[in-house]
């Protein structure tokens, strides 16, 4: 397993790694079905903002994006041999109840080297709905000027076959849309708390839109 470097910045080949090994752990387990991959740019920084309604998301999202990401992860994951394995595949470890700087400089460092980051940006597992959005991913989009890749990951609600009550069952198919890039900013390159705020309302949009239209396209009006 490839460490991160001494600086504490992600390993991109560590990313890569954990792409490889979602690649075989959610199609070992699941059906993905993913569909708009080719939406993401091939190259310079991204944001892939994935809603949040499972523990699958992250895991499933970095095994099937088309590039090796980075996600922004609570540290209560960090703990023991978990830990270790996060941060040997490029995982970025975050305090959410602090304004964290170390994550934020690394997940900035990440988009300045030109790489891909992944954020949940309701901040923590819920409906999966994006109804409610933290302004973390607005100052990561304005400050950076990456593009917003919106990513709805969608699956069966038939709780029926399930070995684990909190996860689909195995074999089940799990549809992964990518949606079309946006810039979050109003292209002022205002970085004001009321450039934050408008600029989170129109990611709120933006990727309630995508939801929307991802669950009109697959069939499943609900999230896992």
């Amino acid at each position: 397993m490839t460490a991160a470097p001494a600086s504490g910045a992600p390993s991109a080949r560590g990313a890569e790694v954990g792409r490889r090994i979602g690649v075989g752990l959610m199609h070992g387990l699941w059906r993905p079905r993913v569909l708009g991959a080719w939406k993401v740019p091939v190259s310079g920084p991204v944001i892939l903002a994935v809603n949040h309604s499972h523990n699958i998301d992250g895991p499933m999202v970095m095994g099937v994006a088309p590039r090796p990401t980075h996600f922004l992860i609570k540290k209560e994951a960090f703990i023991g041999p978990l830990g270790n394995f996060l941060t040997g595949i490029g995982q970025l470890e975050v305090d959410r109840a602090t304004a964290d700087r170390t994550a934020i400089t690394r997940a900035l460092g990440v988009l300045a080297d030109g790489g891909v980051l992944g954020i949940f940006p309701e901040g923590t597992r819920g409906e999966g709905d994006f109804a409610s959005l933290r302004a973390g991913l607005a100052y990561f989009a304005v400050r950076s000027g990456a593009p917003i890749v919106p990513v709805a990951v969608l699956g069966s609600t038939d709780r029926r076959g399930r070995l684990i009550t909190a996860l689909p069952p195995l074999r089940s198919r799990v549809d992964v849309v990518f949606g079309d890039p946006f810039q979050a900013g109003d292209g002022s390159g205002r970085r004001t708390r009321k450039a934050l705020d408008e600029a989170t309302e129109r990611i709120q949009k933006q990727l309630s839109a995508h939801l929307e239209s991802a669950r009109h396209f697959t069939g499943r009006r609900a999230t896992l």
